[in-house]
């Protein structure tokens, strides 16, 4: 079962607007003359509107103020990330973590000591593969998981992008709206299963941490007996 999300105070909230503000400002030269902007037109409305028709404009005007600059906010700060995002190792795995919807993600399941990955993605659309790293590399990364997940995924669709700026290539700002904009080919059902059966295929053994439990421990002298044979 999911964990239940864990309830942000009024107080977190405040504090994580704060970082987007400092980090969007940052990185972003236009977002402070627009936040100034979306917050000063409604206002001289506002002193317009309160001057006309009296005081019940302004809780409204305040309201809309505060609503303008929360739309600058979110488009500058989406922005800013994808410009920040840009040529990061495991930022499209990242975008996708972070997206809305029902997305299984699984990062790196393939990759190379350059820094060449591909990523795993099960969403309505189907599978989607995601490369980042060195064109001729990823390639031929993406050219193995397509074989492999061959086996498994049936008659489920196969997409598959590389990230990048070049022609062919897929820019990491357009990630979201190109996946959002792919026909909605699985029900929920078929997405629970086809993620149960590529977990299965791609996870792997790995050996138990800590000691040795004692009943599974050989026998005293069983070394020195089966030296002796």
């Amino acid at each position: 079962m999911a964990k239940p999300q864990e309830k942000v105070s009024f107080g977190q909230r405040l504090k994580q607007i704060g970082l987007v503000f400092r980090f969007t400002a940052k990185q972003d030269k236009w977002f402070a003359p627009l936040a100034t902007g979306a917050v000063l037109i409604p206002l001289a409305l506002t002193v317009v509107a309160v001057a006309l028709w009296g005081w019940l404009w302004l809780p409204l005007g305040i309201l809309l103020a505060l609503l303008c600059l929360l739309i600058v906010l979110n488009l500058r700060s989406n922005r800013a990330m994808m410009n920040a995002a840009e040529g990061q190792p495991g930022a499209a795995a990242q975008i996708m973590e972070n997206m809305r919807g029902d997305w299984r993600v699984s990062p790196a399941v393939s990759s190379t000591t350059q820094m060449d990955m591909v990523h795993l993605v099960i969403g309505r659309p189907g599978v989607i593969l995601l490369a980042e790293g060195n064109p001729q590399r990823v390639r031929g990364l993406l050219g193995q998981e397509k074989r492999r997940l061959a086996k498994v995924i049936g008659n489920a669709p196969l997409y598959d992008y590389v990230i990048g700026q070049e022609e062919g290539e897929l820019p990491i700002r357009k990630l979201r709206m190109t996946l959002m904009r792919l026909p909605r080919n699985l029900s929920g059902k078929d997405v629970n299963s086809l993620d149960k059966r590529l977990k299965a295929l791609t996870s792997r053994p790995q050996m138990p941490k800590g000691a040795i439990p004692k009943n599974l421990r050989p026998p005293r002298g069983a070394s020195r007996q089966m030296r002796g044979r």
